[in-house]
């Protein structure tokens, strides 16, 4: 009976031995030398960097273009709102789970509503959803291009350019539906802020 005993804990020692460097060590290597091998920038976290070669985020997860008190930055597109953390936090990525009739939900997109119109200068009508409401994760890098298009004229008179130019460097940056028919259309913000910073050297 005790030898039985002995004999089973081992093989299950030795099956834990085995299965921990097949499964937990030489699979893990595998699929990381397959991920970077064959798609190296998504395996990577997707860095993006600045034209110095700095990285200043990930092309998956949208970032606030705000001051040090939180207000938006003229010369910047801005993304949409975010519920995850403070804003954009990889670590607390959610909605918020407000239903449309939540009283929150209703309340904080009048504010959001009030906010852009004046910060635009454009109708509360003219405002797309996106800009506010946010993504299920909460961590969306894209806004829709006419969100994107209605900053045109703030970006353009922030920095002094001329206003065919921002839209020009806009329409450039709108990734269409995945496969031709997934999704919609969208602007990664972190890319087309780049770019703008790239237009003015």
């Amino acid at each position: 009976m005790r030898n039985n005993t002995l004999r089973t804990a081992g093989v299950a020692v030795r099956a834990l031995i085995v299965f921990t460097i097949v499964l937990g060590i030489g699979y893990t290597a595998l699929i990381t030398g397959i991920g970077q091998l064959a798609v190296p920038w998504q395996a990577n976290g997707s860095v993006v960097r600045d034209g110095a070669g700095e990285v200043v985020g990930s092309a998956l997860i949208g970032q606030q273009t705000t001051d040090a008190d939180g207000n938006p930055l003229p010369e910047y597109f801005q993304s949409r709102p975010s519920a995850a953390g403070d804003g954009y936090d990889g670590g607390a990525s959610s909605g918020s789970n407000w239903g449309p009739e939540n009283e929150d939900l209703i309340s904080a997109i009048e504010e959001r509503q009030a906010d852009i119109s004046a910060f635009e200068d454009v109708a509360v009508d003219d405002i797309p959803a996106d800009a506010l409401t946010a993504s299920a994760s909460g961590l969306d890098p894209h806004v829709s291009p006419a969100y994107a298009l209605l900053q045109i004229d703030r970006v353009a008179e922030a920095r002094d350019l001329p206003q065919d130019k921002v839209r020009e460097l806009v329409e450039s940056r709108i990734q269409s539906r995945d496969l031709g028919f997934l999704g919609e259309p969208r602007v990664n913000v972190l890319e087309l802020n780049l770019a703008l910073d790239a237009l003015q050297g």
